[in-house]
């Protein structure tokens, strides 16, 4: 299917970076529109001819440990690799196509998935795309697929042409490389050390580019590789609809394009705006079910490993318009699959936020090798963006400044080691204010906090207990006009 198809390619793209800087043993030839060819020409350790029906074709190099993309199960598209200098630069397609076609298999961490070649939408549990007919430069039609999600924000009309389940949830990676390409950027909407989040349209639709800087290529990277390998479709998870690799004034510009929410980021919108305790619980829940749906693994046809995020924050949650959330920033995820035993831990230098990292993390008594352990610093970091948002919560005609966790207890910028006496040697807590404590909401989301807070990480809630509890709360007997009377 060309579902597949594009994800095969996409797995092809994310090896440009790195085959284009190898230092292969094979010089070969190389033709692609992203600007990493040398006089068309790269160096890797295996040289590669690629083409998909209807012409497009794709010379270059693959790395060592990129040779599982020189196979291949899907129709009408053709991958051939070979060990000599400039051995692709006279491959073509072979008349019989069907008789060339390999079994192929994609890795992720140590386990080995077989792609679907067959994709089918079985009742609602698929994420369903819409078709709409374009072209490209050169004149040929291309399907350019217009991604639904509900209420906030809607991209276009349904039509119920195509459908990916089980796969992953990024578009095709030839419509990810097409749609990227007809993006304008409008605006820029936030910076920060990962690169710059900028407000595109696209055929009438806002959508959001995040641009990752160079020294973040591995966040982009393993976003990326999640997003186009993963069943992430949820309403508490950021839609993703494509990535792309462009090459601008000689310098690569990686692009994450996704939902556009334009209430910013939790972090932004606890600065101007206060709540009622039903809209705390909203939007606290609402995080909640996105980490259950993060943390747990699905074992079906459309399985799904376990991802521990571990760099949840405010800045990491956005605000929809229907007053829920979602998470964002999967730079720093680890994968866990029970069932194919491995433990993907990424390939990024880069760190969590520390005003959030958990005591074990501060003083390096994490065990890094269970995956237990990274969900469990998640929910601390979970109970950190509840008290964000129970502050900016009205009670009794009473409510704090936004301020971050530990604000009275460290600086702006904390070290490692200023947090680590705090939370670890002091053994401090965010402080509560009294007014919490006289509503039944926000009472018992102080008791969920204090239970993620606990100094030994195997005492603390799990994400599900929290959904349960709060979802529990949300359809508890007491009415909202009741709320309003008694308070």
């Amino acid at each position: 299917s060309s579902a597949a198809v594009g994800h095969l390619l996409q797995t092809n793209v994310l090896s440009i970076q790195r085959y284009t800087t190898d230092d292969g043993d094979l010089l070969c030839a190389c033709k692609n529109d992203k600007g990493t060819c040398k006089n068309e020409m790269c160096r890797g350790h295996y040289c590669f001819y690629n083409w998909v029906k209807d012409g497009y074709e794709e010379l270059g190099c693959f790395s060592e440990d990129s040779a599982v993309q020189c196979y291949s199960t899907l129709p009408n598209y053709f991958m051939k690799c070979c060990r000599e200098d400039n051995c692709n630069s006279n491959i073509t397609v072979p008349p019989n196509i069907s008789q060339y076609l390999k079994p192929f298999l994609f890795n992720t961490g140590t386990s080995h998935y077989p792609r679907n070649q067959e994709l089918v939408c079985p009742c609602k549990s698929c994420f369903c795309l819409i078709s709409v007919g374009l072209q490209d430069a050169e004149g040929h039609d291309v399907k350019i697929l217009k991604v639904p999600s509900g209420d906030d924000p809607t991209y276009g009309n349904i039509y119920d042409e195509f459908c990916t389940s089980g796969s992953g949830t990024g578009l095709p990676y030839l419509v990810q490389r097409t749609m990227a390409r007809q993006i304008s950027l409008v605006e820029c909407v936030g910076k920060g050390r990962y690169g710059e989040v900028w407000r595109g349209t696209w055929m009438g639709e806002s959508v959001a580019v995040k641009i990752f800087s160079s020294r973040d290529e591995h966040s982009w990277f393993r976003e990326t590789e999640i997003y186009n390998t993963v069943q992430l479709r949820h309403d508490n998870i950021l839609g993703f609809i494509a990535s792309d690799m462009t090459s601008k004034n000689s310098s690569t510009q990686l692009w994450l394009v996704t939902h556009y929410h334009e209430l910013g980021s939790l972090y932004d919108f606890l600065q101007y705006s206060s709540l009622d305790p039903e809209s705390c619980l909203r939007m606290c829940l609402s995080v909640a079910c996105g980490l259950v749906h993060l943390h747990t693994e699905i074992v079906s046809s459309q399985e799904k490993p376990a991802i521990a995020h571990r760099d949840l924050k405010s800045r990491n949650i956005l605000v929809k318009r229907n007053g829920q959330c979602c998470i964002a920033d999967l730079g720093l995820a680890v994968i866990h699959s029970q069932s194919h035993d491995y433990l993907d831990m990424g390939n990024n230098p880069r760190v969590g936020t520390k005003r959030y990292m958990a005591p074990e993390v501060l003083d390096e008594t994490i065990r890094v090798d269970v995956f237990e352990s990274y969900k469990q610093t998640d929910i601390w970091a979970l109970g950190l963006v509840f008290w964000e948002i129970t502050r900016r919560t009205v009670v009794n005609g009473i409510v704090e400044d936004y301020r971050p966790p530990f604000f009275d207890l460290v600086p702006s910028d904390p070290s490692f080691e200023e947090m680590k006496k705090v939370v670890c040697v002091d053994q401090q807590r965010p402080s509560l204010h009294n007014r919490l404590h006289s509503h039944p909401i926000l009472s018992a989301i102080v008791k969920v906090m204090k239970e993620c807070w606990y100094q030994n990480p195997t005492a603390r809630l799990t994400a599900l207990r929290i959904r349960k509890t709060l979802s529990k709360l949300d359809h508890d007997d007491f009415s909202i006009e009741k709320l309003k009377q008694d308070f």
